[in-house]
Order: structure tokens, then C-alpha cells, then sequence
């Protein structure tokens, strides 16, 4: 498999699904306590982000306008954020 292929993979099912269910909880939160903290504001605000920038990566992937060395090295980024946030 290549690497775009893996980063495509870990983006579609494993980041975006997780980005969105936190994003989720934060706004059925905000919707429950009518209220949004800074901190929680600004914690939402970097998750719409990095959800923004997964799609990016997805429309450059299937647009072909990434070549595999990119892939592997965002692949390669994004796993190891992926495993500090289990540690």
C-alpha cells in the first residue's frame, strides 16, 4: 500500500471520525450548559481546524496533487501525534 494510500486511510477512518465526535461532545456540551468556556472555545476552534486541514489533505490526495514523499511524511507526523495521545 502506498503512502498516500495509508494516509488517506488513517485520515478518513481513524482522524476526521475522532475529530468530529470530540467536536460533537463540545457542542452538546455548549448546548446542555448554554455556555462555552474559553478554554473550550479555543479547544473547538483547533479541532474545527485540524478538521479543515484533513480535508485538505484528502482533496490533494484525490486530486493528485500530492506526491508520495509528502505522503509519507505527513503520514509519518500524524501517527506520531496520534500514538503521544494515547501515551
Amino acid at each position: 500500500m502506498s503512502a498516500k494510500e495509508k494516509l488517506k486511510n488513517l485520515v478518513s477512518n481513524e482522524l476526521m471520525p475522532d475529530l468530529e465526535e470530540a467536536i460533537d461532545e463540545i457542542f452538546a456540551m455548549v448546548e446542555k450548559e448554554k455556555m462555552i468556556s474559553l478554554a473550550d472555545r479555543e479547544e473547538l476552534e483547533e479541532m474545527q481546524a485540524m478538521h479543515a486541514e484533513c480535508r485538505e489533505i484528502l482533496i490533494e490526495i484525490e486530486a493528485g496533487e500530492m506526491d508520495e514523499e509528502e505522503a509519507a511524511e505527513l503520514l509519518d507526523g500524524l501517527i506520531d501525534v496520534k500514538t503521544e495521545k494515547k501515551d
